[in-house]
């Protein structure tokens, strides 16, 4: 198993030779560094942490300042571990190139998320509730 990190940049759209519309997603994925190798001996189980995207120095923690100086890497915004078949060396930058032409991925997210929104109040009540008494 293997996997990269990245985000969405936009939708686009591609014509088919058959003169179909195709809509697609475009993923700015990696380059990931390896920022921790996870073993068995020290953590109970084999892993390797990758990170990806550039963050601010001052909103980053001291610890994760310290944990990615170990890499030799600035700080990053995201960080994921995976199971990789080849072995990883701390530093590593890893790219798309992990993976073949024709290949199937399996693509998550998180949303964005947009907080309560509450009903409308308006949009619940009838034209009756709107409208001004006459006189």
């Amino acid at each position: 198993m293997s996997g990269i990190l990245g985000t969405k940049l936009g939708m686009t759209s591609v014509f088919t030779e058959a003169g179909e519309n195709l809509a697609c997603t475009v993923i700015e994925a990696g380059p990931c560094v390896v920022t921790q190798i996870k073993s068995d001996d020290v953590d109970g189980y084999s892993a390797t942490q990758i990170a990806f995207a550039d963050k601010k120095e001052k909103n980053t923690s001291k610890a994760m300042q310290g944990h990615f100086a170990k890499a030799s890497t600035a700080p990053k915004k995201f960080v994921k571990e995976f199971v990789y078949d080849e072995e990883k060396n701390l530093g590593d930058t890893i790219t798309v190139e992990l993976f073949a032409a024709g290949d199937v991925v399996n693509v998550s997210a998180k949303s964005k998320g947009k907080g309560f929104q509450a009903l409308d109040v308006f949009a619940s009540r009838g034209k009756s509730g709107l409208q001004r008494a006459k006189c």
